[in-house]
């Protein structure tokens, strides 16, 4: 070995590699200035700045990007990335995509004696990174086994297998996305890959094809064992009931990503007919989407999921033939406890998923009334084109946010187009509007009538749809009618005992209300039924925060954080009950984290509220003079300038916008006006006494 190569000193370096997709067709000026952009967002980042403060970053410039190196722990390179991501959404225009890995790396020297990077750990980080497009942040299989220990990581990684890069090697990739950043679709190379196969292999005639399962365990997504053991060690157990199931994301074997949609809808429809069922404790698909099919663990997701069966299966589909192969597991001992194969035309699609929900809940002893057999026997549509497109806004829904939700509405008018008749889709416009205010700049007064005219439409075409008389529920908390909503919360949990989003919801209009214990109640209900929701779990803490139960609600929140460590909500609810209890210096870094990883609205006045109550004056007056030039262009709830008067000492101003507030219905804050902490300084005063009633009415005032 020569002198110069045994001088060579290795380390572990965890390295971050970017690039800009289709830098090379730009003009030399377009790439200038997207490369002085992407450098100002990587440089501006806190991991960055963290790490170069302490020595402990090395830069690798690049012709189109470049790689950072950091040598403080493997969580570094997938913060920045994440911050990254999150800036670029405010520059389209900027198309970026990541990769991370960790390996050894060294430090030499080029010709003009510039030090570089050089090394494995390098070289792989960027092959990570060539298998994705744009948006991605992937990692290597051995990173993504190093932030399993992280429990705040686990929901977020998503194994996707294999690709082949330079050298016909291979790499064991996983995904990283979160409901706000990220690119969720499988990369176009994995796509490719699948169409080649599929050319490749034919459909064997005879016998019909049944996947061995011991084949398809050996497919586990790893990250779903063991998400988050603190958080879930309380839910199984001796009380588990032995009518309890989950229904676990169905194989697509065709490995045609244009029939995930079709795979996913299987799950999804079973599921829904089965949560019909009063006998039965379903679990939601938010929280089973968490899982692969077929894991190789069973009782762990069972635990976890906090039930005592798991129903799994594939489906192949060719044409307009569907190969379809289910089974229903006891998850303690492995005991199958029925299965069958089922092959059958596209157009009978539904009365196979009425036949396995039958099926299953014969072989739980589930008893049925006459009502539940008819819906579970049900047909949602004729057409199987709109119901892809409801089970593609319903899956964006799911993921929240502004953007997956305008693609949400857009997916079910599409589905309505073509089945005027399609009640499930105007039920899902009705869910998709309600909340559409709160993640973007939609005025209330434009979105809710369009909420109550579509759950008002979906029930005239079937009037025993849950979901359509949750969105009516809703609509009508919005106009403060609270006895005709709880009435309609109350009819949509009768027919669907575990629709987890009803019992969220109905948690929320009881705790409006004051009638908290309730509220608390409805909301674990949620939880038991979705455990896994991001938005359920911080909303219970929310509650929590409103009953004045606040190191509950402390714990709740950091339960939310467990699940998705970059939900804003959950981290500047946090703040907010942390500036209850006087904790003014956590809770200005918690509302810090909250804008990092958010522009909502909520974040930055809090942020300011916390920072005037510290001595900072100007910091609200400041945040005011931001609201009124934003309320030129957008719409701005009145609701926030209350808090930011309150912190000012100015009661009259607070009292006036809240007025304004409850008159314009502007939505959810100003509902909870009866119990919100944030407007104690007012209570007493006639005036926001005469809000309370208006809004809650005299009867629970």
């Amino acid at each position: 070995m020569s002198a110069s190569t045994s001088d060579v000193k290795l380390e572990i370096g965890h390295v971050l590699f970017i690039d800009i997709v289709g830098y090379s067709k730009l003009l030399i000026t377009g790439q200038s200035e997207q490369m002085q952009k992407l450098r100002e967002i990587v440089r501006g980042t806190e991991q960055f700045r963290i790490a170069e403060a302490e020595g402990k970053l090395l830069r690798l410039p690049t012709g189109d990007g470049g790689a950072l190196v950091f040598r403080t722990s493997p969580e570094a390179p997938v913060l920045c990335a994440l911050e990254i991501s999150k800036a670029l959404k405010t520059h389209p225009e900027l198309q970026v995509r990541m990769g991370i890995h960790s390996g050894p790396v060294s430090e030499v020297a080029d010709l003009n004696e510039q030090v570089n990077m050089a090394g494995a750990g390098v070289n792989i980080a960027q092959r990570v990174m060539d298998c994705g497009d744009a948006g991605h942040i992937l990692l290597s299989k051995h990173v993504a086994e190093d932030l399993e220990h992280f429990p705040r990581w686990r929901s977020n990684l998503h194994d996707i297998g294999e690709c082949e890069v330079k050298h016909g090697d291979r790499l064991h990739l996983v995904n990283l996305y979160t409901q706000e950043v990220g690119n969720p679709e499988a990369p176009t190379k994995f796509r490719q890959a699948v169409e080649k196969e599929e050319r490749a292999i034919s459909k064997p005639e005879g016998k019909p094809f049944a996947w061995p399962r011991a084949l398809i365990a050996a497919l586990i997504l790893l990250t779903a064992a063991g998400v988050g053991y603190y958080f879930f060690s309380q839910r199984a157990g001796p009380t588990t009931s032995e009518k309890s199931i989950a229904v676990l994301p169905f194989e697509n074997l065709s490995r045609d990503p244009d029939n995930a949609y079709f795979a996913d809808g299987m799950q999804d429809e079973i599921l829904a007919r089965l949560s019909k069922i009063a006998d039965l404790k379903v679990i939601s698909r938010t929280s089973t989407q968490r899982f692969k099919s077929a894991p190789g663990d069973l009782r762990e997701i069972a635990r976890q999921l906090g039930v005592a069966n798991i129903l799994e299966g594939s489906v192949q589909k060719a044409a307009d033939q569907v190969h379809i192969n289910v089974q229903l597991i006891r998850a303690t001992n492995d005991e199958h406890l029925w299965a069958d194969i089922y092959d059958r035309k596209l157009d009978n699609i539904f009365s196979v998923e009425g036949e396995v929900a039958a099926a299953v809940a014969e072989a739980l002893k589930a008893k049925l009334t006459g009502e539940e057999k008819q819906l579970i026997a049900a047909r949602p549509t004729t057409d199987l084109t709109a119901y892809e497109l409801y089970l593609k806004g319903r899956l964006l829904w799911e993921k929240r946010g502004g953007d997956n939700l305008r693609q949400a509405i857009a997916f079910y008018e599409q589905a309505i187009a073509r089945d005027p008749n399609y009640a499930l889709a105007y039920s899902g416009l009705a869910e998709a509007y309600i909340i559409l205010p709160w993640y973007t700049p939609t005025a209330p007064q434009e979105a809710f009538p369009k909420a109550k005219a579509a759950a008002l439409k979906a029930l005239q075409l079937d009037d025993k749809l849950a979901e359509a008389h949750t969105g009516l529920a809703r609509a009508l908390v919005e106009s403060y009618d609270m006895a005709g909503s709880i009435r309609e919360f109350q009819r949509a949990i009768a027919l669907n005992p575990n629709y987890a989003n009803a019992h969220h919801w109905y948690g929320a209009i009881l705790g409006a209300l004051g009638r908290l214990d309730e509220a608390i109640a409805e909301g674990k209900r949620a939880i038991e039924l979705d455990p896994l929701s991001s938005i359920i779990n911080a909303d219970l803490g929310l509650t929590l925060l409103n009953a004045r139960r606040y190191d509950e609600a402390i714990a709740q929140l950091r339960k939310a954080l467990e699940i998705d460590p970059t939900f804003y909500f959950a981290q500047y609810n946090l703040g907010m009950v942390l500036q209850l209890k006087g904790d003014l210096p956590a809770a200005i870094a918690e509302y810090t984290k909250a804008q990092q990883l958010s522009d909502d609205l909520g974040a930055s006045v809090m942020l300011a509220t916390g920072k005037a109550q510290s001595g900072d004056k100007e910091a609200a007056v400041q945040m005011l003079t931001e609201l009124e030039e934003l309320s030129r262009h957008r719409f701005v709830p009145s609701y926030w300038r209350a808090p930011l008067y309150l912190s000012l000492g100015n009661r009259n101003e607070a009292t006036q916008w809240l007025e304004k507030g409850v008159a314009d219905h502007e939505g959810v804050a100003i509902t909870w006006i009866k119990v919100d902490p944030l407007l104690d300084p007012l209570r007493g005063d006639p005036r926001f006494e005469a809000l309370v009633q208006k809004v809650v009415g005299a009867e629970h005032k």
